[in-house]
């Protein structure tokens, strides 16, 4: 069989790199190792690989921001994503950074050689036209003009039939080529595009949104929806003299499976309410109807410490489909200092019980934040809970809640058994658990992922700063509220 495209493997796990290059080779694909950051630049230039395939942990857990950086030098480069834990947050993440797809175990041959298949099929059909043949095909007006009419013919079929939507506009905004798909996705197949302006010829809201945007940063990530229901990802590539490039896939099915999803989590969480509330009612009228031995009591203290443990887990997943669906609208004025003078009040107790000090400070003049006060009192009670749940017995925990440039900034800090750094970027993610958390820790991995729903519906930013066996740090920057009422 005759030697194949070229993999790049850009791994520092050397069992799982075996695995893939047995994999490949037995599919008798050509591959190329890097096991190093400073090699990688030096190797994709020499090497240009069809495929490239990253450990989300290379590089000390970096794996997708070099996919990011490689994705935003060569745009149509399929790159293909190990991880070791799959989680919805990981799918969206490959969806706003456009990679090809995913891996994880357990892995047989036939996982790894299908999933380098697909990606290559679809490179071939776009990924690498767009990199090896645009460039060659429309550097100028003149180069076109060399062109035998039978080339021309042949690159203008396989860009007309791109199953995603493009258009390539020169530097003036003037579009130059667009292909059917473009054409269909905004009803344009009978008008003349070529040679009119961009901006007039979209005349969609989020396209126009797109273009301005993209005059200032890079766009990777931008959704264009339809009256009928489509939702598609656009793209914004600059390609230097040439102009830049649109491309649009659509991803309504994605979005139709991620509704699917909340929507289930929603159902199955409200109809087990009912159910539980009643076993503790029942639990509470047992204990009404005579006198119970000691292992009764036991029994039944045990059913419902089980069954406060699930309705927990239960309002946590409404919460968290509530706020990832968009349902959290309220917002009125708060002074976010008294919300956490409040939470620390009713956390008195547990503080003592545990015997853990409190340090705290609170500038004494801060602006108001506009925003949910329940949502934020949960933020702050399960940030303040998670770092007293990791807390060591006698330990201490400091509170900070200061505000610099239009923004209030809350760190809490604790004295905990920290976090990997391979894993800061994972914590915040539905039913992720740091790997060093003491099997007597309970938790169900939700608590923080509400927190970064709460913060990300006020229009904030929140990140852990941790070292293993010395604490983590969580920082919360919200924005503060601009009143027309002026200085209070």
């Amino acid at each position: 069989m005759p030697q194949r495209d070229l993999v790049l493997l850009v791994f520092d796990d050397t069992t799982i790199l075996q695995l893939m290059q047995r994999a490949l080779h037995a599919a008798s694909y050509k591959t190329a190792i890097v096991s190093e950051r400073g090699a990688l630049e030096k190797i994709i230039q020499e090497t240009i690989p069809a495929l490239v395939m990253l450990d989300e942990g290379f590089d000390r857990g970096l794996g997708f921001q070099i996919a990011g950086e490689l994705l935003e030098r060569f745009p149509t480069m399929p790159i293909l994503i190990y991880t070791a834990q799959e989680s919805i947050a990981l799918y969206r993440q490959i969806f706003k950074i456009g990679l090809s797809g995913c891996l994880s175990p357990p892995l047989r041959n036939d996982d790894i050689t299908g999933a380098v298949e697909l990606s290559l099929q679809r490179a071939r059909n776009l990924g690498d036209w767009m990199r090896r043949e645009i460039k060659r095909t429309t550097a100028s007006l003149e180069h076109r003009a060399t062109m035998s009419e039978s080339e021309l013919k042949r690159y203008e079929y396989i860009f007309a039939n791109i199953q995603d939507g493009v258009v390539i506009v020169d530097p003036e905004g003037r579009i130059q080529l667009i292909n059917k798909a473009m054409e269909t996705a905004f009803d344009l197949t009978e008008k003349k595009l070529r040679g009119q302006m961009v901006s007039d010829v979209f005349n969609h809201p989020e396209m126009h949104s797109l273009i301005k945007r993209a005059e200032t940063i890079p766009i990777k990530y931008h959704e264009i929806n339809f009256d009928d229901g489509r939702i598609y990802n656009a793209q914004y590539t600059p390609l230097g003299d040439i102009g830049s490039v649109i491309t649009m896939q659509d991803i309504s099915y994605l979005k139709q499976l991620d509704r699917m999803k909340n929507e289930f989590v929603h159902t199955v969480s409200h109809d087990l309410r009912s159910p539980l509330t009643s076993v503790l009612g029942y639990t509470e009228l047992i204990q009404r109807t005579g006198n119970l031995n000691e292992q009764q009591v036991e029994f039944l203290d045990r059913i419902r410490s089980s069954v406060e443990s699930i309705t927990l887990l239960v309002n946590d997943l409404l919460d968290l489909s509530r706020l990832e669906a968009g349902f959290d609208t309220r917002r009125e004025a708060v002074r976010f200092e008294n919300v956490l003078k409040f939470a620390l009040d009713t956390m008195e107790g547990q503080f003592h019980l545990k015997g853990i000090k409190l340090q705290t400070d609170i500038a004494e003049t801060l602006p108001e934040l506009r925003g949910n006060p329940i949502r934020l009192r949960q933020l702050l009670d399960n940030i303040i809970s998670n770092a007293l749940k990791y807390s060591p017995k006698g330990g201490t925990i400091r509170i900070s809640l200061q505000a610099e440039d239009s923004q209030i900034i809350l760190s809490v800090a604790d004295e905990g058994s920290g976090i990997p750094k391979s894993e800061h970027a994972r914590i915040f993610e539905k039913f992720y658990r740091a790997s060093n958390v003491p099997d007597a820790v309970d938790g169900s991995g939700l608590g923080l992922a509400i927190v970064k729903s709460i913060v990300e519906a006020h229009q904030g930013r929140i990140w852990v700063e941790s070292v293993v066996d010395k604490g983590s740090t969580f920082f919360v920057v919200l924005p503060a509220y601009k009143s027309n009422k002026g200085p209070h």
